[in-house]
């Protein structure tokens, strides 16, 4: 080497760079981390951005070129069936299918005035929240019609008072939790198929007769997953907040804040991935025990359903487990506007739980 200094350096950022390469070639890892949560995220984002609408059948009786079915037509919660037959109607109605079927007779009067009467006829399988937003449309258009017709001084004055707000929508909680999900299920899986591959093929053992510390091979190994895992959350943030309006509080700086979290969240579930590495005995069983960990976290940490939601006894599970206080912790960062320095109760028990992980994982871990 002619007396140069061997640099660990150097050597650490080769083996970064390889491994790095290897992961962004590596289908399971592009599935865990990107394509899975990505599809979610599609999939609650289309939900969260549709308008609710209900399916009412209008009999073929109803006069739909008066001015109450027109009013009625253009309500975009009610889609007005208008082209079954009298009999099929009747048979979605029982199967609730249909939310009602309308009958609206005009009655003019002597005074001009339309008069109308509306018979809804409903089924015992009738959604009962639909059926309120059919009853809550046949107010509002009658209402609008009642006060052009009968124009008279109201006994009240009614003055309205509109407070800035901002609208928690769908994509809002289910990012942050698909997020995390991909940070804690890259690491995991792309660990643990790593290091045990590395052992089994010898490759850890060729490292050993090059001069580099085992600190900096696991270094350079996790160094790669944290940048591949920070681009897969450049993707999903971005594409959660172009696409489907992800709210972004401070703009680039709550996007940074959330890199922030989620480069500490991945140090912790890095964690994860050694101890199964270590304790697995053949390529098999790793995911078994990859989602003992996972799966659970996956299911119950307010991934998909905020933790109140679940029975009592199940919360302070929930509460334990580590991609809870992260998903949380992004929420916060996201929509209310806070900074890391305001969530220090869940990046504390992050912390808590990556010492225990990593005090366990160096004692199971095994280099050969």
């Amino acid at each position: 080497m002619n007396g140069a200094k061997y640099s660990q350096w150097r050597a650490m950022m080769a083996i970064t760079k390889g491994s790095l390469r290897a992961t962004f070639r590596s289908p399971s890892s592009v599935v865990f981390s990107l394509a899975f949560p990505l599809v979610f995220i599609l999939v609650f984002g289309f939900i969260g951005n549709s308008t609710v609408s209900v399916k009412v059948g209008v009999d073929r009786h109803t006069d739909i070129n008066t001015e109450y079915f027109r009013k009625l037509s253009a309500n975009k919660t009610l889609k007005l069936i208008t082209d079954e037959s009298e009999a099929e109607m009747a048979e979605n109605l029982k199967k609730g299918n249909l939310v009602a079927i309308m009958n609206i007779e005009y009655q003019p009067n002597a005074d001009s005035v339309n008069q109308y009467r509306i018979h809804v006829k409903t089924s015992t399988a009738t959604d009962a929240n639909k059926r309120g937003i059919l009853l809550a449309a046949l107010k509002d258009v009658t209402g609008h019609l009642d006060s052009q017709a009968f124009p008279r001084p109201s006994v009240a004055t009614i003055v309205p008072e509109v407070v800035p707000g901002r609208i928690y929508k769908t994509i809002d909680f289910i990012l942050p939790g698909q997020l995390g999900f991909a940070l804690m299920s890259g690491a995991v899986f792309t660990t643990a198929f790593l290091f045990f591959g590395l052992r089994q093929t010898l490759v850890l053992k060729r490292f050993f007769a090059t001069p580099i510390t085992r600190m900096n091979i696991v270094l350079a190994e996790s160094f790669s997953r944290t940048i591949f895992q920070l681009i897969s959350s450049v993707v999903i943030i971005a594409l959660g907040h172009f696409a489907f309006g992800f709210t972004l509080v401070n703009g680039f700086v709550t996007f940074l804040e959330m890199l922030a979290l989620s480069a500490f969240g991945l140090i912790v579930f890095l964690g994860f991935g050694f101890i199964v590495s270590g304790i697995a005995k053949n390529e098999s069983t790793i995911p078994l025990f990859a989602n003992i960990i996972t799966m659970p976290q996956f299911l119950l940490a307010g991934t998909f359903f905020p933790i109140d939601s679940f029975p009592a006894w199940l919360q302070p599970i929930c509460r334990l487990m580590p991609l809870t206080y992260l998903a949380d912790a992004l929420r916060q960062v996201a929509y209310e506007g806070k900074h890391l320095w305001h969530v220090g109760l869940d990046i504390g028990v992050l912390a808590i739980w990556g010492v225990i992980v990593y005090v366990v994982a160096v004692k199971v871990f095994r280099w050969e």
